[in-house]
């Protein structure tokens, strides 16, 4: 019998393990150390990514005082020490980390735990919301994603300890979502990588349409579920403008469509139903249609990668952290990524007049599809590496009926029923 496999809000984002946290900052500290002992060159995207950031002296001074504010937990000594840091990353797949007698976790973004303490800092809030900030990291990050798209990425996804068909591994690919061979399509079943030829290959797998049936699949009243993923939120008379606040996560229709979506989708949507979850990096990433349609529009919207709403850490009611504790600001932060972050916006109008017009957002790293006829199940873009979230957004016009285990924290299978919809009852 496989080990126990730990699942948690931040799972896959955060190690649940203190001492896995510690396991993964210790390698990659004495990395950079060796490094910088040998004074060995910087990888080309993180000598990019440094003269990006030393070339502007706010954003110099913001790293500064990032350094200056971050929590007493930080591991990172200063700015030369994370570029260290980067270039470990740049140049290697995910893994699972591990450390003496304790569980195996994923680490499936490392790049974001290099920033999750140094991020929930209000210079790193100014810094990490900079255009020119995010220029320079979208390039970073798009040199690790074409490393991850290489036949050398695949060196993860082996059956070794640390590797994703490995004991720990498998059990938490599987925990949850189904036997991996019999969920997803695998180019070899027999191989111990499954076939997969790259890290991002792995990533953006895809799955046996029988391990997720569409149930109903003709009752044009029911949403679907787009993407494997947990509960996050569900708000409803939703404002056209609304200032967030993190307690209360308002979402804010035009800062989520953003102003590359015109005023008249926003007041389509004012007053509407936000329904939002997010993923980890064990899930599925390619999204589904939940809805009959026609896409309208498809745009990929420019914003941030890393910023948080700085907060004063863990809340009293975090089922996995003590209060307080200042790591996971970005999963703390979700809705209010559906606003700032890089995301994509496809606008499908159903064939149920009642629902009409709705809007699926994609947090993170993506491709879409546009201008295709959809039915209920069809793939309509995908996350690469970095996918955080998703939200769907209904007009204020259909009243949407959520199914009793569409609650926060509970993972949903892709596909699976997670609403009904009805005309909305006339305002008094």
């Amino acid at each position: 019998m496989p080990p126990p496999t730990v699942l948690s809000r931040y799972g896959g984002w955060l190690p649940k393990s203190r001492k896995i946290h510690q396991a993964f900052f210790n390698e990659h500290l004495k990395f950079a150390e060796d490094m910088k002992r040998r004074n060995a060159a910087h990888e080309p995207a993180v000598v990019a990514f440094e003269k990006a950031i030393q070339s502007d002296p706010i954003m110099t001074l913001l790293f500064r005082k990032i350094f200056l504010q971050v929590s007493s937990e930080n591991h990172i000594p200063d700015f030369e020490y994370l570029l260290r840091m980067m270039d470990h990353i740049v140049v290697a797949a995910p893994k699972f980390q591990i450390a003496a007698g304790e569980v195996g976790e994923p680490i499936g973004v490392p790049m974001y735990l290099l920033f999750d303490l140094l991020s929930n800092t209000d210079a790193a809030h100014d810094l990490f919301r900079m255009p020119a900030f995010n220029v320079a990291l979208k390039n970073l990050l798009d040199s690790w994603g074409d490393y991850l798209k290489t036949g050398n990425s695949n060196n993860t996804l082996t059956d070794a300890v640390e590797g994703w068909f490995g004991t720990f591994g498998l059990a938490s690919l599987e925990a949850g979502r189904g036997i991996f061979n019999q969920t997803y399509v695998t180019p070899d079943p027999t191989a111990i990588n499954r076939g997969y030829t790259s890290w991002d290959n792995f990533f953006t797998r895809e799955i046996q349409s029988t391990a997720r049936p569409i149930d109903a699949a003709d009752n044009k009243s029911l949403i679907h579920s787009a993407c494997e993923s947990t509960v996050y939120r569900i708000a409803r008379d939703v404002k056209a403008h609304d200032q967030f606040w993190l307690k209360a996560q308002s979402y804010s229709i035009y800062d989520m469509l953003s102003i590359e979506a015109d005023r008249t989708y926003v007041d389509q949507f004012t007053g509407g139903t936000v329904y939002q979850a997010f993923l980890s990096p064990q899930d599925y990433h390619r999204w589904r249609s939940p809805i009959d349609g026609v896409i309208e529009k498809a745009i990929v919207v420019p914003g941030t990668y890393y910023a948080v709403i700085p907060d004063a850490g863990a809340e009293a009611d975090d089922p996995d952290l003590p209060e307080g504790d200042p790591r996971g600001a970005l999963i703390r932060s979700q809705a209010w990524l559906t606003m700032t972050s890089a995301r994509a916006l496809i606008f499908i109008r159903a064939d149920n007049p009642v629902i009409g017009l709705m809007c699926f957002i994609g947090v993170g790293m993506a491709s879409v599809a546009d201008g295709q006829k959809v039915k209920t199940g069809d793939e309509i873009g995908m996350f690469h590496f970095g996918g955080s979230s998703h939200a769907l957004i209904f007009g204020p016009q259909v009243n949407v009926t959520f199914a009793d285990n569409v609650v926060v924290d509970n993972h949903l299978l892709v596909n699976s029923i997670i609403a009904q919809v009805s005309p909305a009852a006339p305002k008094a």
